[in-house]
């Protein structure tokens, strides 16, 4: 679980050196993704697991984020607003991903595409956007602020608007996402 705390750290500081940590743990999203992971690892009963589940709390109402344990998070995830996170305890998140604040990605729970997103690796969200639903969202993806996503995007695509719509591009994240974790 170590090397996702490292890949986590140098997606917000371009290195994983001690002083590096020291900075990134004021800022929220790292702080809050440090304990989630470290929730992840440590048993609930054990005075580890205790404590980090003590914090994670706390960060959870503090900054508003609600990422439970059990979602499957790749390498390399960024949240660098705080405010407002909802992601659903089944969705996938791939790799070098970065999500905004008032983000939610979330389950439907009846239609044609009920159940729980995927997103690939190199996915940024911007603010205030709503992915749900069982939809894929492929690499190398940018969904605008405000989008609505209810359908699968392709790879290399920005996705606009309420309704989203796809527009191809193939440096669709290109100095979006920085520090991209191999």
């Amino acid at each position: 679980m170590d090397h996702l705390i490292k890949s986590d750290l140098y997606r917000y500081a371009g290195d994983t050196s001690l002083s590096s940590f020291i900075r990134s743990m004021r800022i929220p999203g790292f702080r809050y993704t440090y304990f989630l992971r470290k929730c992840a690892v440590y048993e609930k009963y054990t005075i580890p697991g205790f404590i980090y589940r003590l914090f994670y709390h706390r960060y959870t109402y503090k900054y508003g984020f609600q990422i439970p344990r059990e979602t499957t998070i790749g390498r390399g995830f960024q949240i660098s607003h705080f405010g407002s996170i909802v992601i659903n305890s089944k969705s996938i998140i791939g790799n070098n991903c970065y999500v905004s604040h008032n983000v939610t990605i979330g389950q439907t729970n009846r239609g044609k595409m009920k159940g729980y997103p995927t997103l690939g690796d190199r996915v940024w969200v911007g603010a205030g956007a709503v992915i749900v639903g069982s939809v894929v969202i492929g690499s190398n993806v940018l969904i605008a602020p405000n989008a609505y996503v209810n359908f699968d995007v392709p790879d290399n695509s920005i996705v606009m608007g309420n309704p989203g719509r796809i527009i191809p591009n193939p440096d669709a994240t290109q100095e979006y996402i920085v520090n991209i974790v191999e």
